[in-house]
């Protein structure tokens, strides 16, 4: 049976399709997982390169752990995205661990929409603006507003992958936030930046 990324087959019904030989099942979960979880690793290595390294190596992972998978203990989703994070939090460390903690670099595109030239580099000024602040947060506050405002999770959610209590996320994802406006506030004229934003 044909799968896509919109059909209503679950995640964890697809991995388990997997683990049993049918190839088109793995093909339907790339496809629904990678982008989510390659969105995710970029917001949190600032590199589009080392971001596609971490999608591919939590896809493996996910490969590999298949036919182990024991039903109904986590989602499929979750347990990705927890690689995913610690992916990121080892490469991050290893980064701090050789000197190479400001490079955030080229990875950082303008999101692909069609404005003017204007509002398309004010776009890419506040990725950039964006990123930079993110990365100057604490490693878990990061984690949290990433994957809260950024990747749409709910607290819950955010609260598996993180394996910390909802109060928790909710703290870190406040300080976050309010250590961010701190940041931006300088430069919100200049960013173009409403009250609103």
């Amino acid at each position: 049976m044909p799968y896509d990324a919109e059909s209503e087959t679950s995640d964890e019904a697809l991995l388990i399709r997997y683990a049993d030989g049918d190839r088109a099942a793995a093909r339907a979960l790339t496809v629904r997982l990678t982008p989510r979880v390659l969105s995710l690793a970029q917001r949190m290595l600032g590199e589009l390169a080392e971001a596609e390294d971490v999608a591919q190596e939590a896809m493996l992972r996910l490969w590999k752990i298949a036919p182990d998978w024991r039903t109904g203990e986590a989602q499929v989703s979750t347990w990705l995205y927890r690689v995913a994070m610690n992916l990121c939090t080892d490469r991050l460390r290893r980064r701090r661990s050789t000197g190479l903690d400001e490079a955030f670099g080229d990875g950082v595109e303008p999101p692909d929409e069609t404005p003017g030239a204007d509002d398309r580099l004010r776009q890419a000024e506040r990725a950039i603006a964006l990123q930079a602040a993110l990365e100057e947060l604490p490693e878990r506050q990061r984690q949290a507003v990433v994957l809260r405002h950024l990747e749409g999770l709910s607290n819950p959610e955010i609260a598996a992958v993180m394996d910390i209590g909802v109060e928790a996320v909710e703290s870190l994802t406040a300080r976050g936030k309010r250590a961010l406006a701190a940041r931006l506030s300088g430069r919100r004229a200049e960013l173009g930046l409403s009250d609103d934003d």
